[in-house]
């Protein structure tokens, strides 16, 4: 009798004990995108449904610690803004920061705080950290109208000069979400091992705001230390965000070749790696 392949037998969904570390099956994810879309509406809602001040948080926690940061690090500790308004200068970093550290850490959690739901039924896991990082983006995209809003305020009064670079601010914002939910996807695998890691995780990434230009400018970096600054390819993205929407700092395009690189490798070996921890993590989490 003749054996047929599984392509021949004509099956939509095939289940295989063995496959290679390199079959990512990212068709997949595309044939469960109506899932990432309900998972999505489900973190927007859920997240503020019993809370007082619902989306109004998005704005107040930016806001608050813009003015908690102006106080301490413009105003007692006199850090350089490069010439911008403070709030202006602040509201630009934590901005971008608070998208970066959100979905690290979010990414960094995926499996133990989804162990339920992957032990039930089958998808993509990969949906997962793409969900978190496009509801973490609805979440920017708030406070980008808001810091908007403060450019538009400062630009009016005369204080920054805007430039054409605001363009690029798709590209960037892009980097900043690839290289988060690569970083996440590989401490998530880790995580899945070792569960003191999230409190490491939460420590690191605080730890790493300083080692970002996020409350200073690259330019009040000292010399002997620049080279090291340079070695965060978040550097370059931030430098972009204070020089293209307040004119103040130094950039070019090369500033995001680095950047560019770093998340396009930082995301495959992610990929890979989440992909190999996926298929066994229920024995460990």
């Amino acid at each position: 009798m003749e054996n047929k392949s599984v392509a021949d037998e004509g099956w939509d969904h095939v289940i295989e004990s063995k496959s290679s570390l390199f079959d990512l099956r990212l068709k997949e994810v595309w044939h469960y995108r109506d899932l990432l879309v309900l998972f999505v509406r489900r973190d927007f809602v859920t997240v503020y449904k019993q809370t007082i001040l619902g989306p109004l948080w998005f704005f107040i926690q930016p806001i608050l610690t813009t003015v908690t940061f102006t106080i301490i690090f413009g105003n007692v500790a006199q850090l350089s803004t490069d010439g911008a308004p403070k709030l202006a200068f602040y509201m630009a970093g934590i901005t971008l920061w608070n998208y970066f550290s959100s979905c690290l850490t979010s990414v960094a959690g995926v499996f133990n705080a989804n162990a339920g739901i992957f032990g039930k039924v089958y998808f993509p896991r990969l949906i997962m950290p793409l969900t978190i990082v496009i509801s973490n983006l609805m979440k920017f995209g708030v406070q980008f109208l808001m810091f908007i809003i403060f450019v538009f305020y400062f630009y009016f009064n005369g204080q920054i000069q805007p430039n054409s670079w605001v363009l690029l601010t798709p590209l960037v914002i892009l980097l900043m979400a690839v290289i988060s939910m690569g970083i996440g996807l590989i401490l998530s695998s880790m995580m899945t091992k070792y569960k003191d890691l999230s409190q490491l995780i939460s420590f690191g990434v605080q730890l790493a705001m300083y080692g970002t230009p996020v409350i200073y400018p690259s330019s009040s970096v000292p010399e002997k230390f620049k080279m090291i600054l340079q070695l965060n390819p978040l550097n370059g993205l931030f430098d972009y965000m204070r020089y293209a929407y307040l004119g103040v700092g130094s950039f070019n395009l090369n500033s995001l070749i680095y950047p560019s690189a770093f998340a396009i490798c930082v995301l495959a070996i992610g990929v890979v790696i989440f992909n190999k921890v996926q298929k066994s993590f229920m024995d460990t989490v």
